[in-house]
């Protein structure tokens, strides 16, 4: 898609004008626009970055999308619910005290969680699946959880208001209530699988917004001007009226470049200058993922800090700092602490932007140690609680931790993150993907082969020396495995896992977990010891932050305009998908179930565009 398909604007200084300017080609952005170009309204969409990273982060996700009640559950087995997914949602997020009676930092995040739960239940998989997107019939089970009913979740940060601190004493009252969950209330985790892989994954999502913009370009409602960096957003009398927008150095790929340049990162030399005046302004620009300066300084301190050494998920370009920008002109941005990043991160070995990670994916059978070789508390298995590992892991000073398993598990319960590692679901390839079920994943196999931070051993004294000698080589990484100690950790997991039974909670939730068919299938290795030898080697994979979401962002109402730090309406001034924290500046709360993130860029996109086609 060349770029004069749709950058047809005024390269220069000048001045033009729109219905409504969309900052931010990802999937939030193009889903807004499109709705609004539906409407009959003329929108220009602005993105720093060049034409072949359109899509944003969308293009490289996996494609995951939480569904309730799906057909594809029903086909499984699963009872799911619009009642259980809010429980697990609520359970999850913790929102502070009131968000329920509309008081609160939360309360709409509230809003936004009960509509996104009744949409994944209802509207967005025939709205989809009208648009062409179909999914692989097997539910995954993310997040699982592994908390009691009716226990809150002790290590998660307390609320934040907007800017950290309650402004005017609008939701300050209520920022010091305290949250947690109720009690009877479902805690973290989803209590059934509802992870639904996109047929296709990211690029088969972004598809038909893509196809839409081109229609809507075509009959001029719509265009697309990348290589613009909006640095202001314009005001009048209290009014957002536009945006002031740098023109940015053509930055085009060599044909060579992996992906054609997608995701790499991009010239920042200025050329020019140019203002667009609008009726309406989106914020879709994404969140801080890839600024981890921010990251580090937003942690909260009780959960310890970010290392310096860390793995980027999303392309340089996630900055964050249009969300900035849209403060300076008067919007409140909330819950700036609240952030998803993962601790299975390894590093790249082809990458394409800097500190390229991508995440493991695992099932639940490998042992999960901290640096110094401690077992990580229940209920931090593998799969299970995401950032309730990593605060584990941060809260004690560490840079990685590891995972110990044998071949056999890598091969049945390692997936990769990301729509170039899924090389079967993003192409479509049914012989691939049944290389998959067999344990012949081609992306695993050369991480594997190719990776430092995988290290093989037959015995565990062979695994300690190679996590030592790898953990030793690494400047600032600190920890020591103690051979005999691991050796012991190993023997006592594979005597629990040949009882047939055992009382170890990880082998006992693993089994569970091989009670539904597509765990038992395609995600869950056989109950066997690690130290089979018809299931090795050994290995150990050393595992990195990777940092990824921001769960914080522009504080919105219930239909995407954003609020200043009083709570009143910035009047022309909205925002959508990460950038407003997936909706109301926070709609997951303290913690996410996944497969939200995309849904979350379709559901405030689609909302979003339409409030504002609405209002115009």
């Amino acid at each position: 898609m060349p770029d004069a398909d749709f950058n047809n604007g005024p390269a220069g200084r000048g001045a033009a004008e729109a219905d409504v300017v969309v900052i931010g080609a990802g999937l939030s952005g193009l889903v807004t626009a499109t709705e609004l170009a539906a409407a009959g309204k003329r929108v220009i969409v602005l993105d720093q970055e060049p034409q072949p990273s359109l899509g944003g982060q969308a293009w490289w996700s996996f494609g995951g999308l939480f569904l309730v009640d799906s057909p594809e559950q029903r086909r499984l087995g699963v009872r799911d619910s619009a009642e259980l997914a809010f429980a697990d949602w609520l359970g999850s997020a913790q929102f502070a005290a009131g968000a329920d009676r509309g008081v609160g930092p939360d309360r709409y995040g509230y809003d936004w969680a009960k509509g996104f739960v009744e949409f994944a239940a209802g509207e967005m998989r025939p709205w989809l699946r009208s648009k062409g997107v179909s999914w692989f019939p097997l539910v995954q089970w993310a997040e699982r959880g592994g908390y009691p009913a009716g226990t809150g979740i002790v290590d998660a940060p307390g609320a934040s208001a907007p800017g950290g601190s309650a402004p005017g004493g609008v939701v300050g009252d209520q920022a010091a209530e305290g949250r947690g969950t109720a009690p009877g209330q479902i805690a973290h985790g989803n209590s059934v699988p509802r992870f639904h892989v996109t047929w296709g994954t990211g690029p088969g999502i972004l598809a038909p917004f893509v196809a839409a913009a081109r229609e809507a370009h075509r009959a001029g409602r719509l265009e697309i001007r990348f290589r613009h960096r909006v640095v202001e957003v314009l005001t009048s009398g209290g009014a957002v009226t536009g945006v002031r927008a740098q023109v940015l150095a053509d930055d085009a790929a060599p044909g060579r470049a992996p992906f054609a340049g997608r995701g790499a990162p991009s010239s920042r030399e200025v050329t020019g200058e140019v203002e667009l005046r609008a009726q309406a302004v989106v914020v879709a620009s994404g969140g801080i993922g890839a600024n981890h300066a921010v990251a580090r300084a937003r942690w909260p301190e009780s959960a310890g800090r970010l290392p310096e050494r860390m793995l980027s998920g999303v392309p340089d370009s996630t900055d964050g700092l249009m969300i900035g920008i849209a403060r300076d002109a008067g919007g409140a941005v909330v819950h700036e602490d609240r952030m998803w990043h993962y601790p299975e991160g390894i590093a790249n070995h082809s990458p394409v932007w800097t500190d390229h990670g991508i995440r493991i994916l695992p099932g639940p059978s490998s042992l999960w140690l901290d640096a110094d070789g401690g077992r990580l508390p229940a209920p931090l298995y593998p799969g299970f609680d995401a950032l309730g590992a990593l605060r584990h892991i941060t809260s004690r000073g560490d840079d990685h931790s590891w995972f110990v398993l044998n071949k056999t598990i890598m091969e049945k319960e390692f997936a990769l993150s990301g729509s170039e590692q899924n090389p079967d679901l993003t192409g479509r390839s049914v012989p691939q993907l049944l290389d998959r079920v067999r344990g012949r994943a081609v992306p695993v196999r050369t991480f594997a082969e190719q990776s430092p931070e995988f290290v093989w051993g037959s015995t565990a004294a062979e695994l300690a020396a190679g996590m030592n000698a790898l953990t030793s080589a690494t400047p600032g990484s600190r920890g020591h495995i103690d051979a005999e100690e691991l050796d012991r950790l190993i023997a006592a997991r594979d005597a629990q896992v040949l009882s047939g039974l055992g009382k170890d909670p990880q082998v006992v939730a693993t089994r569970a977990a091989r009670a539904f068919w597509v765990d038992r299938r395609i995600r869950v290795a056989p109950a066997r010891a690690l130290t089979d030898p018809a299931d090795g080697p050994m290995l150990a994979v050393r595992l990195s932050v990777l940092t990824r979401k921001t769960l914080g962002g522009l504080w919105c109402d219930a239909a995407g305009r954003v609020l200043d730090p009083a709570g009143e309406v910035v009047e022309g001034l909205w925002a959508a998908g990460e950038a407003a924290g997936f909706g109301g500046g926070g709609v997951h709360g303290h913690r996410a179930l996944e497969g939200t993130f995309l849904g979350g860029c379709l559901f405030t996109g689609r909302t979003t565009g339409r409030a504002i086609a609405g209002s115009l």
